[in-house]
């Protein structure tokens, strides 16, 4: 019997997603390493800069989580509204190219990466694997309304969290038989009605995405051992993004789901410390 393959799987959620940073430090320091990295929109960021070298990746993302870049992407300084978006890519651009400062193609990436995005044209899901790395994390991360679209080869792409919110299908499709889940939080609380009109679209978005979620869940191949890590946060409402905008909460939600994670960990027997440590 061959050793297990093990997948990280990183959810969208845009700034929630500071969370998979506490997380990753958990893994890392109890030697629970990726042979596969799977993500989609924040967590394709997240993701693609962990792939590029493991062992940086989480003084690397520390600081895009803190650095001017991050700031215009969550206070408004990166607004710059066109037809179909309000902000630029401006900033994520930059942030990109500094977590990621030799990899410009899949294959300079140090662990097997794949993001997804959803496919205009096709009105389909869409996996990347190969080729340019920046342009596709970008269309994986492109939040409709938000971001505008982004082409590739002739095809425009937007947010894979449309179509594949936390994807541990694929994981489970390329072999994976440990999947460890770094997801933003959203799944941890019940689902309420909508409140006002305009909390209508989110609802829909929320039953779509746990929805997918859950079906993924229960299909997976027999012997797929699937860990959903914890964020540490307490209340649905603590989990809002207006509440996590700040570097204060980016802070505090990065330092929640490392000793959530932690627990965890220990609570499943994956507690062995790593033998060198992660590097800072």
């Amino acid at each position: 019997m061959g050793s297990a393959k093990v997948a990280f799987v990183l959810g969208g959620g845009g700034v929630l997603g500071a969370v998979q940073v506490g997380m990753l430090r958990s893994l890392l320091e109890r030697a629970v390493r990726p042979d596969l990295i799977v993500g989609t929109s924040i967590g394709a960021i997240n993701g693609a800069i962990i792939a590029a070298g493991v062992d940086l990746s989480v003084a690397r993302l520390e600081r895009a989580w803190t650095s001017r870049e991050a700031r215009a992407l969550t206070n408004g300084a990166g607004i710059r509204p066109g037809r179909t978006h309000v902000m630029s890519t401006g900033p994520l651009l930059r942030l990109l190219k500094t977590g990621l400062p030799t990899a410009r193609t899949f294959a300079d990436l140090e662990v097997e990466f794949r993001c997804c995005a959803a496919s205009i044209e096709r009105a389909a899901e869409h996996w990347f694997s190969e080729g340019a790395l920046i342009p596709a994390v970008l269309a994986s991360a492109a939040l409709p309304g938000v971001f505008p679209a982004v082409e590739i080869d002739g095809e425009h792409f937007l947010d894979g969290g449309i179509v594949n919110s936390i994807p541990i299908s694929e994981a489970a499709a390329a072999g994976a038989t440990e999947i460890h889940v770094l997801q933003v939080g959203r799944i941890e609380f019940p689902l309420a009605a909508p409140r006002h009109q305009l909390d209508n679209a989110r609802v829909a978005f929320e039953i779509a995405r746990r929805h997918r979620f859950a079906r993924d869940s229960a299909s997976l191949p027999a012997g797929v051992r699937l860990h959903v890590l914890p964020t540490g946060v307490a209340t649905e409402r603590e989990n809002r993004i207006a509440r996590n905008v700040t570097p204060d909460a980016v802070r505090r939600r990065i330092d929640g789901a490392y000793h959530a994670t932690c627990a965890y960990l220990e609570h499943e027997g994956l507690a062995k410390p790593a033998p060198h440590g992660i590097r800072s």
